[in-house]
C-alpha cells in the first residue's frame, strides 16, 4: 500500500480538492456551497457520482449542449470550508497548504485525465483558472509527478505526465480503475 495512495485512507470531503485542481468549480450560496464539473464521457459521470456518494454528498448530472455532462452536488454546508479555502473573490485558487494525495489525484483523473499515446497522461485544468495552473503544477511536482504544462493554444490547459517512473507513480497513487472505466482510460501499474 502506498502511504499517500488512493487506498491508504477513507474517502473524505477534502478529497474533492482534486476536482478543483482540475476543471471543477465551487460556488457559494449563503452558508452553503455546491461543487460541479463538466466531463466528456458517460463513464466519468458514473465514477464521479459514486465517488461523491462515498463522501455522503447527493449528486446529480445532466447532459450539456456540447455533448458533455455536468455533474454537481446539491448545495450543502459540508462544502462550505472547501469553498472558503479555494475561492478568493470570484477567482478559484488553491490554498497555500494545497497538496495532492492519491484520492485527490484519483478524482482529478476520473474527471479530466486523458491517456496520450504513446505513453503519457494529460491532466486537464480549468480553462479560466489561470491562478490555479502554477500552484497545481507545483503540487504535482511535490507528489513526484512533475509534468509539462500544455497551454490553451497547444490543446490545454493541462499537465502532461510522461516517463516510465512518473506514470508508474501516477498508477500507484490513483489505484486501480473504478468500475465503468474503459481499460485504456486509466494508468496501469507496471
Amino acid at each position: 500500500m502506498v502511504f499517500f495512495g488512493a487506498d491508504a485512507a477513507e474517502p473524505t470531503v477534502a478529497d474533492l480538492a482534486g476536482l478543483l485542481a482540475g476543471p471543477g468549480e465551487v460556488v457559494r450560496m449563503g452558508g452553503t456551497a455546491r461543487l460541479s464539473v463538466r466531463v466528456d464521457s458517460a463513464w466519468r459521470v458514473h465514477v464521479l457520482v459514486a465517488e461523491l456518494g462515498q463522501r455522503g454528498l447527493a449528486a446529480s448530472w445532466e447532459p450539456t449542449g456540447d455533448e458533455r455532462h455536468a455533474v454537481r452536488t446539491s448545495y450543502t454546508r459540508v462544502l462550505k470550508p472547501l469553498a472558503a479555502a479555494w475561492l478568493h473573490g470570484p477567482a478559484k485558487r488553491p490554498p497555500a497548504t494545497f497538496h495532492l494525495t492519491g484520492r485527490r489525484l484519483r478524482l482529478w483523473l476520473a474527471a479530466a485525465g486523458t491517456p496520450e499515446p504513446p505513453g503519457g497522461f494529460l491532466l486537464r485544468l480549468g480553462e479560466s483558472d489561470q491562478e490555479c495552473w502554477e500552484p497545481v503544477g507545483a503540487a504535482l511536482a511535490a507528489a513526484g509527478l512533475a509534468g509539462t504544462f500544455i497551454g490553451p493554444d497547444e490543446g490545454g490547459p493541462a499537465y502532461r505526465i510522461t516517463g516510465r517512473r512518473r506514470l508508474a507513480r501516477l498508477a500507484e497513487l490513483v489505484g486501480g480503475p473504478p468500475p465503468a472505466t474503459p481499460a485504456d482510460a486509466w494508468p496501469v501499474r507496471s
